[in-house]
């Protein structure tokens, strides 16, 4: 560079620092890059505005500056004493006004995409377009680098001056005006020491930035950016400046005082983080109020949103941090975040607050009257994710900016209406507390009222009262099925009723709980409907659980009655009460009356408890009554319930599923075909829907998965397929009703406590959904409310907690009034009646389904069953070798959930991960054990002396930690099955020795490789054949004694019966 050119040089402010950077990274996209679009109306001197233009060039350094890095220590901006602006000229006047608007839009986008030199002066260009003859276009393009917004408008104001000077013959009555030089000597004076004992007391403790939860959904990949605007009322905006006036507050301080609000409401958080611009002008500097240039700054604002506090008192509060903060606005943003404790790598904010007091329209009000400027307006492209711009003139206007991969345009005007009514309610009742302000719209409010409207009428009736009018209805209709058995309307009723009779003598009485300890069969249906008739309450208990959980629920309950069979009697663990074996017992039953009973029960008696997992490590008894068993499947419009379905009854009786299965289908005339296979496969699964020609079916979200992928064409004829209890994966669902455009698949959601399906969500080949399938609509007569923390209402799209209310809730916990205390609350929008408080995650989409988003707890879905991590916590915690445990769901490399448990020994004891599983296989069931163990010295724990869940390291899920190294396959046969295991467990190592279960292996895994080794050996094994020869090794000798049809090996050991009762739980789930 030839030094006689140069005036001066000189190093860049921090902000410059930043914007250089991002400009040189981002090679495709400058966001720096700014467009100011005037419209001129009048006798234009063409002449006259390119010299005034260039008068202010040479008035101002920082318009003839370039800026150069390459092969510097640090960057450097270089001022020269002359440099020219051209002023390129067209003329559009010829075109229809429709064609302009096109030629401009594609002028303006090529302009942005040329960009700057950096290294050439002036970063700047100009542009004249005649539209019409006395009407043109002005196009400033400018970068940020040289000026910030006011300097923009100062700049503007004098290159008009001067314009009006030429025009009359004048000198231009500009002042001096200081180098932007001078500034930069400042900064580099200050003590930065000062400023960083100050920015690590204010952001202490702050450890990641405040998100606006932007939701997938809500993002458009297509559209780089939304600008969005809207104005306050003229009476609004006078009554802001009065308020802010009248407590000496600044508007400034209301505007970030309400978007602190918004980001507290949006997020969740008391104590939020965004970013504003500060003006960075030192009041201290002499001459800064000439100089033109960048001195902005973006700085972090941290604000604490109580609740409780008084609105005057937290704007005053605001507005004193705001002065405090002023005192080091000099301070470099990459050095604030350096002494914050926000990782470096993440961004420390998501979103920018700025107060600009320089409107381009009123700098050129005074412009002069040989033209007259009609419209301007900038083009800028946003920073961040988010950008809040407020501006005032005669009214208060807001601006958002936002990037199209976070935002879409609907989010952002729904922003702006937030931002408008916390406002205006600051206006309304500057004396309320924080949390009283209202953010909601009225039409936000309506459309939650209505979606809320869901009151239907159904019968006032029991369960076992509509299937006694189904019975008269439709006496010979086949009601159940079960392998060669079956039973008419009329035939199940008259058992059933000889069964209510037995138990009524037995004194059975209204909500007597009475439990029921049966695999699927005629006879579980039987008992279920004549502990109904005698007035009691059954409690369903899966045989395949294991013995300690059925103990815990025996004991729990209390009951003193339990309806079993001869061949389970013997494995009912300590039960002292009485025991009835509906095959061993009938021939007394069967001298009952088969007349229909008269009890006392009413709609709001107990039908059933059923218990589910509990945090405590004790299993909870959920309590529902017939009123919500009723509403479920009476006069609902989420399933076609009626006498020409044939539903499949494939759910364990301790999983509410059976609910919907067994009375969705009995109380409605249909039939009944109970899962008739002792062993359970995909394709045994697929025969029965075939053979049986089952029209409606409900899987868990994980065994559909498993159906789309190998068994689609045996879901061939089903006329409704409901799925849930888990995540539905939208490619599955596409490829289900891409294949079945005629059968209506139902997403259903519903917690136990809200009798199954709480929403719904029906998808057929027109349904619109996105990246993410909803949960739906609420079914009749239930109430959804999407609340934050204080139970106030969030807007649609945000994130809140969802609570159920309705005619579907259950009573309470059984013996639990604490927890149902807490978990049942007064409802705020309905008096006399409960909410459940479920601590799931959901937010609103605008048309009204749910979304699903996930947990606020530990509680967790694991292939439809919901878990309480912490139950599996307190148990793995009693294990005499256990000194610490923590659980945490994450998904492996396939994106499968995967339980895992995080343990710290006790230095003394040393333990295998094969004896802690067989440690929680006598307690738990297979869906509940962890399928990684991983192993630490100590828990990592936070600040306040939690554990750290972002710190528990990532599990190898490659190969768990076993207590042997691997054994290489010897055979072909046991080679092929290692490549299945490896492959469908996604592990990169398995031994020919290590057992499924240990590897992490369950139910659906176990269907998985059971269909491979049929495809790649063609030969037919049960489900058993794994869970009794769980390693490669004995699996391998199976299928070669099969293959070659002789007898099984002596040597070949299975596992107990006990644990192969406990691992074939899933069967029934």
């Amino acid at each position: 560079m030839n030094t006689n050119t140069i005036e001066n040089i000189y190093e860049l402010s921090a902000m410059q620092q930043g914007i250089l950077f991002h400009s040189l990274y981002e090679t495709d996209f400058d966001s720096y890059c700014f467009q100011f679009c005037y419209t001129l109306c009048g006798k234009l001197n063409v002449s006259a505005l390119e010299q005034a233009w260039q008068q202010v060039i040479e008035r101002h350094t920082i318009l003839r500056t370039s800026f150069h890095w390459e092969e510097l220590e640090k960057p450097l901006q270089v001022v020269h004493p002359q440099v020219s602006i051209p002023l390129k000229q067209y003329d559009w006047s010829h075109l229809s006004s429709e064609e302009q608007q096109k030629q401009r839009a594609e002028f303006l986008k090529a302009d942005h995409k040329r960009g700057f030199n950096f290294a050439e002066p002036p970063l700047m260009r100009l542009t004249l377009i005649k539209l019409a003859p006395e009407t043109y276009l002005f196009v400033w393009s400018k970068h940020h680098l040289i000026l910030d917004g006011w300097s923009t408008a100062r700049v503007v104001k004098e290159v008009f001056e001067s314009y009006e000077a030429l025009m009359l013959g004048r000198d231009c009555p500009l002042s001096p005006s200081s180098p932007y030089s001078n500034y930069i000597d400042w900064v580099q004076q200050q003590d930065i020491s000062q400023a960083e004992q100050f920015w690590r007391r204010n952001l202490k403790g702050f450890t990641a930035p405040t998100s606006l939860k932007a939701n997938q959904s809500q993002r458009d990949s297509k559209a780089s950016y939304y600008r969005e605007r809207i104005e306050l009322s003229l009476q609004t905006t006078e009554a802001l400046q009065s308020l802010a006036k009248q407590h000496q507050l600044t508007l400034n301080t209301l505007v970030q005082g309400a978007y602190a609000l918004l980001l507290s409401r949006y997020s969740g958080e008391e104590d939020v983080l965004f970013g504003s611009v500060v003006s960075g002008r030192p009041p201290e500097l002499e001459g800064v109020e000439s100089m033109v240039g960048l001195f902005i700054n973006t700085l972090p604002v941290r604000v604490q949103v109580l609740p409780e506090m008084s609105l005057l008192d937290w704007l005053k509060q605001v507005q004193s941090q705001q002065l405090e903060l002023r005192q080091y606005q000099y301070s470099p943003l990459v050095k604030v975040q350096a002494w914050s404790e926000i990782p470096s790598g993440v961004r420390m904010f998501e979103s920018l607050v700025v107060f600009e007091n320089y409107p381009l329209d009123r700098s050129l009000g005074s412009s002069g009257k040989s033209i007259e400027v009609k419209e301007a307006y900038s083009l800028q492209q946003p920073t961040y994710p988010l950008e809040i711009i407020a501006t005032v003139d005669r009214q208060l206007y807001l601006i958002v900016n936002c990037d199209g991969r976070y935002f879409d345009s609907a989010r952002a005007s729904k922003i702006l209406a937030h931002l408008k009514m916390l406002l205006k309610g600051m206006v309304a009742n500057p004396h309320q507390r924080l949390g009283s302000l209202p953010l909601l719209t009225q039409t936000e409010q309506q459309h939650l009222q209505a979606w809320n409207n869901t009151k239907t009428p159904y019968p006032q009736q029991c369960i076992h009262q509509l299937f006694e009018l189904q019975a008269t209805q439709t006496p010979q209709s086949v009601a159940v099925i079960f392998q060669d058995q079956q039973l008419t309307y009329q035939e199940l009723n008259e058992r059933a009723n000889q069964v209510a009779n037995y138990l009524k003598h037995l004194g059975v009485g209204t909500e007597d709980l009475v439990g029921i300890y049966l695999f699927s069969s005629i006879e579980m249906i039987v008992g279920l409907l004549g502990i109904l008739k005698a007035g009691g309450t059954y409690l369903p208990l899966d045989p395949s659980y294991p013995q300690q959980r059925l103990a815990l629920m025996l004991e729990d309950a209390q009951i003193s009655l339990l309806l079993t069979n001869n061949q389970l009697r013997e494995q009912i663990p300590e039960f002292t009460g009485k025991t009835i074996c509906l095959d061993g017992d009938w021939s007394k039953i069967t001298e009952q009356n088969k007349e229909n009973l008269l009890t006392q029960t009413t709609p709001d008696n107990l039908a059933y408890v059923m218990y589910t997992s509990g945090s405590t490590g004790t299993p909870k008894g959920v309590c529902i009554p017939h009123r919500g068993v009723v509403r479920l499947v009476k006069n609902n419009h989420y399933a076609s319930l009626n006498s020409s379905e044939v539903f499949l009854q494939f759910a364990s009786i301790s999983f509410d599923a059976a609910t919907f299965e067994i009375w969705g289908c009995l109380l409605n005339g249909a039939r009944l075909v109970l899962f008739p296979e002792k062993e359970f496969t995909l394709s045994s699964l697929g025969k029965v829907v075939q053979d049986y020609e089952v029209t409606t079916l409900w899987l868990t979200a994980g065994l559909f998965h498993l159906m789309v992928d190998q068994q689609l064409e045996s879901l061939r004829g089903l006329r409704q397929l409901l799925a849930g209890g888990d995540v539905l994966n939208p490619n599955h669902v596409r490829k289900f009703i891409n294949q079945y455009k005629d059968c209506r698949l139902i997403n259903g959601y519903g917690p136990t406590e809200n009798t199954t399906f709480t929403c719904c969500y029906s998808i057929t080949d027109d349904t619109q959904w996105e990246t993410s399938v909803p949960i739906g609509y609420p079914i009749a007569n239930t109430q959804v409310y999407v609340l934050d923390r204080y139970l106030r209402p969030v807007p649609i799209g945000i994130a809140g907690e969802l609570y159920i209310g309705g005619e579907g809730l259950a009573r309470s916990y059984w013996n639990r009034p604490d927890l149902t205390q807490e978990r049942f609350i007064d409802n705020p929008f309905q008096p006399k009646t409960k909410l459940y408080k479920t601590g799931d995650l959901v937010c609103y989409r605008s048309d009204g389904t749910l979304e699903f988003l996930g947990r606020l707890d530990q509680q967790v879905k694991i292939r439809g069953f919901r878990i309480e991590l912490g139950e599996i916590e307190s148990t793995l915690s009693e294990h005499p070798a256990v000194a610490e445990v923590t659980l945490a769901l994450k998904e492996d490399t396939k994106g499968e959930k995967r339980i895992v448990a995080y343990v710290v020994c006790h230095r003394e004891k040393a333990v295998s991960v094969k004896d802690l599983r067989d440690f929680l296989q006598k307690v738990l069931p297979d869906y509940m054990l962890p399928s990684v163990f991983v192993f630490l010295d100590k828990l990592p724990l936070t600040s306040n002396g939690k554990v750290d869940r972002q710190a528990l390291p990532v599990p190898d899920f490659t190969r768990p930690a076993l207590s042997a190294e691997a054994t290489a396959p010897r055979t072909p046969q046991e080679k092929q099955l290692a490549e299945i295991w490896a492959n469908v467990m996604n592990l990169e190592q398995v031994g020919i020795h290590d057992n499924f279960f240990e590897l992490g292996g369950h139910s659906l895994v176990a269907i998985q490789i059971i269909s491979r080794i049929r495809e790649v050996f063609a030969i037919d094994l049960g489900l058993n054949s794994l869970f009794e020869t769980p390693t490669i090794a004995q699996l391998a000798q199976i299928i070669q004694i099969t293959q070659n049809n002789t007898p099984i090996l002596d040597k070949i050991v299975p596992i107990s019966r006990d644990s192969y009762r406990q691992r074939r739980s899933q069967l029934h789930n």
